[in-house]
């Protein structure tokens, strides 16, 4: 497959007629071919006006066509081959094993999500079937199901540029929902990002789909992705990245006539607590467990674990040397691009020129352009309270350990911190009742509460969450990871007296696709004499 620098718009690919950029090559700052021109108003209008003219007609796709368009884009992106990884590779700096790993996450929840689909429960039916003879006022017979919202917006990641990208799971998800997708490709990997959506535009084809379901836009600046946020057409968006950047795109949502959703993931540190009793048995084991989470794909994920909380002493002592000691040995790593590593250059030179924060290791000299060079450092949990620049996320591997006095000053960190994605327990038996007294401020903090473990790597499964309150995410009622993305695509519609004819086939009487559906608020699997 050719990489042509073009946009997909729809059934068609052109180029883009605005400012040409490159993809980068971090691991030798050389800019890579094809140039790739950014779109503009025009190619805006024409993709926010095909997917709307797409939307009655997807939404009402049956949930086997939906499933098995789902399985068709799994299966053309391992149809790619090593052109998608090889390609990737040299956008991101990333290394083969982990771009095919997550070359098979990414195919592994759009599989997953044609499941999700085939099973109907996440249309959630609801049934309440007619009283006319119930006192003093009959019942209408009302039915409930959920309907799909709307084209959807979706914004690439720089991190993840398969499983967080043109295909990923916002993607995939939106589509499972029945919302057609316009995706705003990561200006970091066009290449990547060009190649995948050819296999999405060939599915739709295959599956005999209206054209506007899918299309991808380029532009290496904000005023693409502001106009598709801004269009009327456009009804959710779908957003990883900086604070700064979901931030943006929140005020775009919430300026417009018409207000939407706007699902952002964007910044979290991660807290781990190690408690006294398991940092006195394997402190050691910890420190160096703990640096192998860090220090994993040079820091560039969501759930970096940019903070340590710990009780101050002797047992500290032997975690921080431990993991001085595995920072010394962590050889440093590309970072996705330029602008990333000059970021995390920036905040780990605020971090250690901070007189309150001691530098406790550093990893070795980089010998390549856009190295990352992980960082350990300490400071005190009153220096912490005092002083907000300290708990802003450093997007890399760097990680600031908090020593506290006591249960109390760690207690008293935790409640200042801002949302996150995770947190992180270490304890043993002798911790439960320490661990019992944290988990109503982590329930409120975090997302997902781990117990002995380490935050990277997120599973795609039914039980994930991948979310939580701001800045981690825009609505922590949600999940980006998971069979639950699916409901931030939904709306639910309630049918009062429609004759069985015009009713959805979810609200059928028979149930005519052997759903699971709560009538009279009892849920069931009943078959043709179902209400």
């Amino acid at each position: 497959m050719t990489i042509r620098g073009e946009m997909l718009i729809g059934a068609t690919a052109l180029r883009g007629t605005d400012t040409v950029f490159h993809a980068i090559d971090p691991s030798t700052g050389t800019a890579l071919e094809p140039g790739f021109g950014g779109g503009g108003s025009a190619e805006v209008e024409r993709a926010c006006a095909l997917a709307w003219d797409a939307f009655d007609a997807f939404r009402d796709t049956g949930l086997e066509a939906r499933a098995a368009f789902l399985e068709a884009i799994a299966d053309g992106i391992m149809a790619i081959g090593d052109e998608l990884i090889q390609r990737a590779m040299a956008e991101t700096g990333l290394p083969r094993p982990r771009l095919e790993g997550e070359r098979g996450r990414t195919v592994g929840q759009l599989r997953l999500f044609a499941r999700t689909v085939r099973e109907g429960s996440w249309l959630d039916a609801r049934i309440d079937p007619a009283q006319p003879d119930r006192a003093p006022l009959p019942r209408a017979d009302l039915r409930q199901r959920h309907i799909a919202l709307g084209p959807v917006a979706v914004f690439g990641a720089s991190n993840f540029p398969l499983a967080f990208s043109v295909a990923g799971g916002d993607t995939a998800s939106a589509l499972a929902a029945g919302c057609p997708v316009v995706v705003k490709a990561h200006s970091a990997h066009p290449g990547t990002s060009e190649l995948i959506g050819r296999a999405v535009q060939a599915a739709v084809a295959a599956c005999g789909l209206p054209e506007g379901v899918f299309s991808l836009l380029f532009g290496s600046g904000n005023r693409v992705g502001t106009a598709l946020v801004a269009d009327p057409r456009i009804k959710a968006v779908g957003f990883t990245g900086s604070r700064t950047g979901g931030v943006a795109l929140m005020k775009v949502a919430a300026a417009r006539p018409e207000p939407i959703p706007v699902y952002a993931e964007m910044s979290s540190i991660n807290p781990v607590i190690l408690l006294p009793a398991a940092l006195a048995a394997r402190a050691e084991a910890l420190g160096t467990g703990f640096v192998g989470s860090l220090t994993m794909g040079a820091g560039q994920f969501c759930t970096n674990p940019g903070l340590v909380l710990a009780i101050d002493g002797p047992d500290l002592d032997r975690f921080l040397d431990a993991a001085a000691t595995a920072v010394g040995g962590a050889a440093p790593a590309t970072m996705l691009t330029p602008g990333i590593h000059a970021a995390f250059t920036g905040g780990v030179a605020r971090l250690s020129g901070n007189a309150a924060v001691t530098t406790r290791a550093r990893g070795p000299e980089t010998s390549g352009p856009h190295q990352c060079r992980a960082g350990l450092f300490t400071t005190s949990a009153d220096a912490f309270l005092d002083d907000p620049a300290l708990h802003e996320e450093i997007f890399g591997a760097a990680s600031l350990v908090i020593r506290c006095a006591g249960s109390q000053a760690l207690r008293a960190v935790l409640e200042r911190l801002e949302g996150q994605l995770t947190a992180t327990l270490h304890m043993d038996g002798a911790d439960a009742e320490a661990a019992r007294a944290l988990l109503p401020v982590l329930e409120r903090k975090a997302g997902r509460i781990l117990a002995n473990g380490w935050p990277t790597g997120v599973e795609v499964c039914e039980a994930m969450v991948h979310g939580g309150p701001f800045p981690a995410t825009s609505d922590s009622r949600t999940t980006s990871v998971g069979t639950l993305a699916i409901r931030r695509f939904l709306r639910p519609v309630c049918y009062q007296d429609l004759p069985d004819a015009l009713l959805p086939e979810a609200l059928r009487r028979g149930n005519p696709l052997g759903l699971w559906r709560r009538v009279d608020g009892v849920l069931g699997r009943d078959g043709t004499t179902s209400p």
